[in-house]
């Protein structure tokens, strides 16, 4: 393989990405310099930050430029290395881009050593699990018996985020997008509740999900979901506010929540986070949950889509509701271990 296949970001998109707004392109294999590593990447970790990132509104990372490599999250084996601290064979995870090899300085290796698919290193232990963890743990910090409400339910961050609230003795209520969607969060991931947005109820059915209101909210979503929850907050209420994904292909002035005086009237608290804060202390969460997995407390789901051809396609999944989980792209095949 001499060519190297990726995303150019041809112009900011207005609402879904359509095409035109991206270019596949074909590009000369990257060479490591000193210090380096050369990473054929394995799988590409689709988020809704990514959508973000497209955009020219003030965020916590430059926007991505137009004419320049999209930029994602990857996780790809080393081919090649000039780094003393990495050899052939590793397994990485980094901030790199929408392509098929990059290379990299600084990477993280991934603790294959827990034995569990690579996936599970790709969704739950990885990003997305991560955020799940400190968000609820360090933001959110429930209690037992508090009645914990997650958005977006289904999602890659919502469904290990709703199964940690139930971890601590928590009554998780989920909310998600359709019948199939809320009786997995109930049946498989074993939640309390689960409100289906899309039914066109969703202040009433969180009302009667929650009838002793709402302690926590998990949220993902933003807009008239997160209405509906800061209607039904309880005093001294916690919002760990991850995402507001409603609000990322809006165009002009938008305007979410309305209900934000409830967090006055209930002295309620709500911050907001990064998972990329709390990456010194990724390996104290890998290991928890890690066994969690192992014990059948927690579950998870990836869905994975194959080709980089694929991959504005697979960011409009997240933005429609198809996705189950966490949403992957699978660029090349596994290497084979032992």
């Amino acid at each position: 393989m001499t060519m190297n296949r990726r995303w150019i970001l041809r112009q900011r998109p207005i609402g879904d990405i359509r095409d035109g707004d991206l270019q596949l392109v074909d590009a000369p294999l990257p060479e490591p310099g000193d210090g380096e590593i050369l990473v054929r990447n394995i799988y590409l970790m689709v988020a809704p930050t990514n959508r973000v990132w497209m955009s020219q509104i003030d965020q916590y990372m430059e926007p991505v430029a137009t004419g320049e490599v999209m930029r994602g999250g990857t996780m790809g084996v080393v081919v090649e290395s000039n780094n003393p601290d990495f050899k052939p064979g590793d397994i990485v995870e980094a901030g790199m881009a929408w392509e098929e090899y990059s290379v990299a300085k600084n990477a993280r290796r991934i603790p294959v050593e827990h034995d569990l698919p690579l996936p599970a290193f790709a969704s739950v232990l990885g990003n997305s699990g991560m955020t799940a963890y400190f968000g609820m743990l360090d933001i959110a910090r429930p209690k037992p018996g508090e009645t914990v409400v997650v958005s977006a339910a289904a999602g890659g961050v919502g469904s290990i985020a709703a199964q940690i609230g139930r971890i601590l003795g928590c009554r998780v209520v989920g909310i998600a997008g359709g019948e199939t969607k809320c009786r997995l969060v109930k049946e498989e991931f074993g939640l309390d509740a689960c409100v289906d947005y899309k039914a066109g109820n969703a202040l009433a059915d969180l009302r009667a999900a929650c009838p002793d209101g709402i302690d926590v909210d998990f949220e993902n979503v933003g807009g008239d979901t997160m209405d509906a929850v800061l209607t039904l907050i309880n005093l001294g209420a916690r919002i760990a506010l991850c995402g507001m994904i409603s609000t990322y292909n809006a165009s002009g002035d938008w305007w979410s929540p309305k209900m934000f005086r409830n967090i006055i009237m209930k002295r309620a608290r709500i911050e907001g986070f990064l998972v990329s804060d709390y990456r010194s202390r990724f390996p104290e969460a890998v290991a928890v949950m890690a066994q969690w997995i192992r014990d059948g407390q927690l579950k998870y789901k990836t869905d994975i889509v194959d080709g980089i051809e694929q991959a504005p396609a697979a960011l409009n999944r997240l933005f429609s509701g198809k996705n189950i989980g966490k949403q992957l792209v699978r660029l090349s095949p596994e290497p084979a271990f032992g």
